[in-house]
């Protein structure tokens, strides 16, 4: 009785299945239309054939995971873009056509799934140049030449071992973190991985083991199938077989869940290994190592709903641990393991560091998810008044009354004063704006993303080849030349103080619609003898005119263009204290011309450089 029972369910699941395959395959045929000729991306003739051969079970993955490979995959045909017409970026006409076209083929493959919304890319994501960074002899003449060597000495040969893989992956790594470890406005990290396959290995990018070593898509070749069997019979013995093995499907696939949640607990327990630097965080910090299971649970198994913010090291949510206590965990957004020692150091950074204007470390997670990808995560706690960005900027937000901004302003210094003077070495925050600075119950100031920090060591040159920061709070002579100081700080906090007074952002447009550096347009008028213009209108409970003319010249001293002309933190910490009038230095008549068309056109990464449209505008409003 049960083996006919069996035979009848084999009956009922193949009929069924091969009913809906014949919907769904009819269903997709009429919904997908066919994809946008005017995109110079190919993929149908690579993406797409190369998918029909393997599966990923995609449907199955939590959402960062899926996002991971379809840009993997996006990556794989912007290689084979750049094998054919040596361009790495598509003409901005372009790219909604090739969005379009990609999204056709994701919806083809694993159902409704909006790339662009559910992976936080934006649209010119594949057109943006990086570092003005277009060509292939572009990229060839900005690599060192011994590391384009390695790179090609390592990844031409045929990358299905290990060894092999691992070889390439770490030539390629290195320059990846030297010189393309930027935000999120073009994709700079996938720069080195599309040349490597386009040109260093001999195979290109839609050979399996090529797509498998550097793009993470791991192609299993199936046989092609044979023609389908035309006779009522065929059918009927297909849906039993089908239906027979889908009941044992279901079995195994409960059990094989089962394992792998057992295996997930003991490997999440997994932690970094001692030598790069974690055993720093032993009796001398507070710092607790969670789990990915209880981050995973903290956030809802990091949900959109539970999505803050965004950054360019990585996505922000909000999460409740199992004490109950709210926090902000920043997910970095590098799955390699070679990025580990990157986040160790940002650890150390902040685990090091206690002091009230400074966001503390609750702990972090390090640890490989089942699907072998690394998983690095960091937690605060979570700043319910969100950012000072938020503030000042949001038109929805109410005006800050002038002792709550001298509140703020001095915090700041404070925190800034600290991290230059108290650790050893000394600790460079690099980019000090207002969306960096959030506001406990209380608008307590406190410092965070220390994702640029750098140690400032005994043998530390001062110099950097690869400039981080955003548009309007980086110094010029770090822009510019790569130069690294304390005073590169206080030039950030000098644009932020003005921001404060103004209620302006860091770059403003002037009546002709040309953006203008707001440290150049308050020190005009500071200049022409209208220190008390540069005052926001408005400002509630403002103070002594004298009093605020003060702050407006401790502004535009600390944004001076020559960093010798800067005070130090603690001189500004003194000065805020102790409200006597800032000196005005004899530089003050002789500002330089702006510096803005400079700045844009150097070789300078932003980490955030910001929309002048609402809604683009991504804060770090509650988060790290």
């Amino acid at each position: 009785m049960s083996f006919f029972l069996l035979i009848l369910l084999g009956l009922l699941l193949g009929h069924f299945s091969i009913s809906s395959s014949k919907t769904t395959n009819n269903a997709l045929k009429l919904n997908n239309p066919p994809p946008d000729p005017s995109c110079p991306l190919n993929f149908n003739n690579t993406l797409k054939k190369m998918m029909k051969q393997g599966s990923y079970g995609l449907e199955f993955l939590d959402l960062q995971s899926e996002c991971h490979y379809l840009l993997e995959g996006f990556r794989l045909v912007r290689s084979q873009y750049l094998q054919t017409t040596g361009n790495f970026s598509v003409p901005p006409s372009a790219a909604e056509a090739c969005w379009s076209s990609f999204q056709v083929l994701v919806n083809g493959r694993i159902g409704p799934f909006d790339v662009r919304a559910n992976c936080l890319v934006q649209t010119s994501w594949i057109s943006n140049s990086c570092m003005s960074i277009t060509t292939r002899s572009e990229f060839e003449s900005f690599i060192p030449e011994p590391k384009l060597q390695k790179i090609n000495q390592f990844c031409q040969q045929p990358l299905g071992d290990d060894s092999s893989c691992k070889s390439c992956r770490a030539s390629v790594s290195s320059v990846q973190e030297a010189y393309f470890n930027t935000g999120n406005l073009s994709d700079c990290a996938g720069y080195p991985y599309i040349y490597a396959a386009a040109f260093a290995n001999r195979f290109g990018p839609t050979d399996l083991e090529t797509a498998k070593c550097l793009f993470s898509l791991d192609f299993n070749t199936a046989k092609p199938g044979t023609k389908k069997p035309k006779s009522f019979l065929h059918w009927i013995i297909i849906g039993c077989a089908f239906g027979f093995f889908k009941a044992v499907s279901v079995v195994w696939f409960i059990s094989r869940c089962l394992k792998n949640r057992r295996k997930q607990e003991n490997v999440a327990k997994v932690e970094i290994s001692p030598a790069l630097g974690l055993g720093l965080l032993g009796e001398s910090t507070t710092s607790v190592k969670f789990t990915l299971e209880e981050m995973k649970a903290a956030t809802g198994n990091f949900s959109r709903e539970n999505l803050i913010g965004k950054g360019g090291y990585g996505n922000i949510y909000r999460g409740i641990l199992a004490d109950g206590s709210e926090v902000a965990l920043k997910r970095f957004k590098n799955f390699s393991v070679s990025g580990d020692e990157s986040f160790v150091h940002e650890v150390e950074v902040i685990a090091s560091v206690k002091q009230v204007n400074l966001v503390a470390l609750r702990g972090y997670c390090c640890a490989r998810d089942s699907l072998g990808l690394h998983q690095r995560i960091i937690v605060c706690d979570l700043m319910h008044n969100g950012s000072l960005h938020d503030h000042l900027f949001r038109s929805e937000a109410t005006k800050l009354s002038w002792p709550v901004r001298r509140k703020i302003a001095l915090g700041t210094a404070r925190g800034l004063a600290y991290l230059h003077n108290g650790p050893q070495p000394a600790i460079i925050h690099r980019d000090v704006k207002s969306s960096n600075i959030l506001l406990d119950e209380s608008f307590e100031p406190k410092l965070a993303d220390f994702g640029l920090a750098k140690f400032t060591p005994d043998d530390f040159s001062h110099m950097s080849t690869r400039v981080a920061g955003t548009l309007g709070y980086v110094a010029p002579e770090y822009a510019l030349y790569g130069l690294l100081t304390e005073r590169s700080d206080v030039y950030g906090f000098g644009v932020v103080l003005l921001e404060l007074l103004t209620g302006k952002q860091a770059v403003v447009s002037v009546e002709n619609g040309q953006p203008l550096l707001l440290t150049d347009w308050a020190w005009s008028l500071v200049q022409n003898g209208q220190s008390l213009d540069v005052i926001e209108e408005g400002m509630p409970e403002m103070g002594l005119p004298e009093v605020m003319e003060k702050y407006v010249i401790l502004g535009v001293v600390c944004a001076h263009p020559l960093l010798q002309a800067r005070p130090t933190m603690e001189q500004i910490v003194k000065i805020l204290e102790t409200q006597d009038l800032a000196p005005v230095p004899s530089s003050l008549d002789h500002h330089p011309i702006s510096l803005l068309p400079d700045i844009e056109g150097s070789n300078f990464s932003s980490t955030d450089q910001h929309s002048s449209k609402e809604d683009e505008e991504t804060s770090l409003a509650q988060a790290v």
